[in-house]
């Protein structure tokens, strides 16, 4: 039988420890300094508990812990010698069925690991949906953290170790995230879609109403039918918009969603689980034939990347009312204008002006999203609300000196322009950090008919500054600005620098944001408060509607753009739960 948490709170110390027994390799302290938070109210809440164990263990500890683990397919496997858990894990992986090839690499590996870092190679090979990873996915993420800092490695280890302990507390509990599994689904599914030249090479690509993108339009409306939505549409945009209806007619609708196209070679979670955990909760309110006083207006957004076009938040734009007719003309790589690509799709742009909501009829705006960056990952916790979106503006700019010889030119003769830019860029990091959370980056830096003999004359640079307030933004912004300013003084330097986008911050609605934090607690999780570095569909609708978004937490340090941007079925399942909870409290 499943052990129970009631059983878990019940019991004695050491009976308790040893119910636990088996879920960190060889380290029941870990089990045992968690329990001292007794009572579990979640599974979650007892999973943190352990997180927090071994963090507050100190460095010699955790190093113990993974020097206790057993090398991926390595002597231990070959003996025999592993533990029940570790051999259910390796043989489920496949690796006690490796070919002399991959097992050569492999000991090759493990070789070099040890070398490096001078601790076996951890990786939780059931994967981020619990069903194992293959081979040649554990081979490359083997040789790919080769290459990590030692001390982001460790902490890489032990991140894998504790999910290696959420699979085995799962199944010592008969715990199942079946509903963040099919979110988890719904995202590889969706995934299958990729635009020409990419879909070849195996990269997620789905820009603004290319076939691809029309396709996962279409399969996204199929889901919400599927999942009971009462009206479906792809509306003037590509926007599909489902609607479940509240108990009664005069309801007024909650609005959710998120995005469903691409950045080139992305990730699969980015905006789409802002449409698919909403998606989940939808069904399961379907499934128990259950109205809320309020219906449920899910948007999947056909454009925010900006990618094929240079106008951006096409999709939750136009739901604002903010849609201009001269993008209409703007051409992508190849030539065609919006308007042709639009009329090709079979949009009827003449109903885009119809598309803007009445605030009236609304409850506000709730968005989940992949976090895209590295604090819940590091600080071991599955979700995070959003206090507001960040303000943000960029420059494009440009230093002009004189070019001249690199051999004959003294030192105190150049009028160097990138030697400029480089003081600026490491003057915007320092200032930067001086706020603790604004950021600042140069994207780009370039020296335009540079060569390796001659002192640049010429640099191109961009800025891309970002704070969670406009006046914290406006005062980084005035800082840097007076540094370009001083430092082309000094060193007899001229500039341009051109605004090119400026977008205020979108603080999150406290009513709504109150509601997501009790939706957290709930799950036994503490709060953790943070702003979003990055723009989101949200920060559109905070024109017209009070908003507030959830955070859920990344893999792979949280990266995002990038096919290694991942999460896990748990945390999805939390998400699910999290959103679910909010509903709940909207209807009462």
């Amino acid at each position: 039988m499943p052990l129970t948490l009631e059983q878990l709170n019940a019991a004695p110390l050491a009976q308790a420890t040893l119910l636990l027994d088996g879920i960190y390799e060889h380290s029941p302290w870990i089990a045992e300094a968690a329990l001292a938070h007794r009572p579990f109210a979640t599974l979650a809440q007892l999973k943190y508990a352990m997180v927090q164990a071994l963090e507050a263990a100190g460095t010699d500890a955790q190093l113990k812990l993974i020097r206790a683990h057993p090398e991926l397919a390595g002597k231990a496997m070959v003996a025999k010698t592993l533990t029940a858990e570790s051999t259910n894990e390796q043989n489920r992986a496949g690796l006690t069925s490796c070919t002399p090839d991959e097992f050569a690499r492999i000991q090759q590996l493990n070789h070099d690991y040890n070398a490096r870092f001078g601790f076996p190679f951890i990786l939780a090979v059931r994967g981020p949906r619990g069903t194992g990873l293959s081979k040649q996915q554990i081979i490359d993420t083997f040789a790919r953290r080769l290459a990590n800092h030692p001390e982001f490695e460790r902490a890489e280890a032990l991140r894998n170790i504790h999910r290696i302990a959420e699979i085995r507390l799962n199944e010592k509990f008969g715990a199942e995230p079946l509903l963040g599994n099919d979110v988890w689904d719904w995202h590889e599914r969706l995934a299958q879609h990729s635009d020409a030249g990419y879909a070849e090479r195996g990269q997620l690509t789905v820009t603004y109403l290319t076939d691809a993108h029309r396709a996962c339009a279409q399969r996204i409306s199929h889901w919400m039918r599927e999942s009971g939505f009462d009206e479906v549409e792809i509306d003037a945009v590509g926007n599909v918009v489902g609607r479940y209806k509240p108990a009664a007619e005069d309801g007024k609708y909650l609005l959710t969603g998120s995005h469903y196209d691409t950045v080139r070679n992305g990730g699969k979670y980015d905006g789409r689980t802002g449409i698919f955990v909403p998606l989940a909760c939808v069904r399961e309110l379907h499934r128990a034939g259950r109205r809320l006083p309020f219906g449920i207006e899910l948007v999947a957004f056909a454009e925010e990347e900006g990618q094929r076009y240079k106008a951006t938040f096409l999709g939750s734009g136009a739901l604002v009312g903010d849609f201009d007719p001269s993008w209409l003309d703007q051409e992508d790589a190849d030539g065609i204008t919006l308007r042709a690509a639009m009329e090709h799709a079979g949009l009827c742009i003449a109903d885009i002006p119809r598309l803007k909501r009445d605030p009236a009829r609304y409850l506000g705006y709730i968005e989940v999203h992949i976090e895209q960056g590295p604090v819940l990952n590091e600080m071991g916790l599955p979700l995070g609300v959003v206090t507001s979106i960040n303000a943000s503006s960029r420059y494009l700019c440009a230093i002009t000196g004189m070019a001249s010889h690199a051999g004959t030119t003294p030192m105190n003769h150049r009028r160097d322009a990138a030697a400029a830019a480089a003081e600026l860029l490491l003057y915007m990091e320092e200032r930067a950090a001086r706020d603790g959370d604004s950021v600042a980056t140069m994207g780009m830096l370039s020296v335009p008919s540079g060569s390796v003999n001659v002192v640049p004359g010429r640099c191109e640079f961009s800025l891309d500054l970002r704070a969670p307030g406009n006046a914290q933004r406006d005062a980084l912004v005035a800082d840097i600005l007076q540094r370009l300013d001083d430092v082309c003084q000094r060193r007899g330097l001229q500039y341009v620098a051109e605004r090119s986008m400026q977008a205020s911050a979108a603080p999150s609605n406290p009513v709504l944001q109150a509601r997501w934090e009790a939706a957290v607690q709930a799950l036994g999780l503490p709060v953790h408060r943070m702003p979003s570095g990055a723009g989101h569909d949200a920060m559109k609708i905070h024109q017209m509607l009070p908003q507030a978004m959830l955070f859920v937490r990344g893999e792979n340090s949280g990266i995002s753009h990038n096919p290694l941007e991942s999460t896990t079925a748990d945390d999805l399942q939390l998400a699910v739960l999290a959103y679910s909870h909010v509903l709940n409290q909207l209807a009462h």
